[in-house]
């Protein structure tokens, strides 16, 4: 792992892999539990609840919005990175806060079901029934339904893809503000440049990424394969176009798409004409990381 030169702001990242496997995800997972102190942030109320899934099992879902905020407001809906396998971690919950307490925004947290006990498509389900549920109550949750946007990390970007995928496929109503997708994971062949090459390094590499399908069970010939792998879709027609952030911050772009949306609403209603066109993005940040203590607010995630 020497010869890859990490930055030192990755510590301890930078000197930790996980050792994927079943028997470690048989003892790690149990023992990975939401922290308490999500509950008692002094900038954002958090709620709990519990949804049923398409097959009437129950997930967990967290509710983040800033104290201050009031209603009819913008949503971003998180699906946490692990491979499908590993439960949310602390810095994905802080991760979601900061969302939430830097670009004013709620933040619906899903904690969907995992791998390996729930094969493939299980997961894919949860998420998407966990943006329905937020979009079917977004009048009672305080939810404006033209501004929910959804993201995640890692695999919660294939899922976050996915769901938006499934939505247009099943006609939902929603129509996405924007897609957030740190790292994401979006080919499930693992055949690229950057596979080939990087296959150890510290944290994640592709050596980790081809023990994960076997464990989700996912089968190529299921009819929604292409959820799990999107880039190996024969159409990307209807879906949101990309915008390529370098060095933006997460934060500072959903804060820009929120501000739009809203400007947008209020200008149509102000000349009483139809709406203008929806200004959808997808966007892929290379800079994400998780937030430390050190760092000030200001600094780049």
């Amino acid at each position: 792992m020497a010869k890859y030169q990490i930055k030192k702001e990755f510590f301890p990242f930078s000197h930790f892999t996980p050792p994927i496997s079943e028997k470690f995800l048989a003892r790690a997972v149990p023992h990975m539990k939401t922290p308490k102190y999500i509950f008692k942030d002094k900038v954002l109320d958090v709620s709990r609840h519990e949804i049923k899934s398409y097959d009437g099992e129950n997930i967990e879902c967290f509710l983040m919005s800033p104290k201050a905020l009031g209603d009819n407001a913008p949503c971003l809906i998180y699906l946490h990175g692990g491979g499908f396998v590993l439960a949310a971690a602390g810095y994905h919950y802080k991760n979601a806060m900061r969302y939430a307490g830097e670009v004013g925004c709620k933040v619906m947290f899903v904690n969907y079901r995992l791998a390996p006990q729930n094969p493939h498509p299980v997961f894919f389900e949860d998420s998407y029934a966990a943006m329905c549920w937020t979009y079917d109550h977004a009048a009672a949750l305080g939810i404006d339904t033209s501004r929910i946007g959804i993201g995640g990390d890692s695999a919660g970007s294939t899922l976050a893809v996915g769901v938006c995928m499934m939505a247009k496929d099943r006609k939902h109503p929603v129509r996405f503000a924007f897609q957030m997708l740190p790292y994401p994971f979006l080919d499930m062949r693992n055949n690229s440049e950057s596979c080939q090459k990087f296959t150890d390094t510290p944290m994640w590499n592709s050596t980790l990424s081809n023990r994960i399908a076997p464990m989700t069970k996912v089968d190529r010939n299921h009819p929604n394969y292409v959820y799990y792998s999107p880039v190996e879709a024969e159409s990307f027609e209807g879906c949101l176009p990309l915008i390529l952030k370098r060095q933006n911050s997460i934060a500072s772009t959903m804060t820009a798409f929120c501000t739009q949306r809203s400007s947008e609403r209020q200008v149509s209603r102000s000349r009483s004409t139809k709406p203008k066109a929806r200004c959808t993005a997808l966007t892929l940040c290379r800079k994400h990381r998780p937030p430390r203590r050190h760092l000030r607010r200001e600094s780049r995630l």
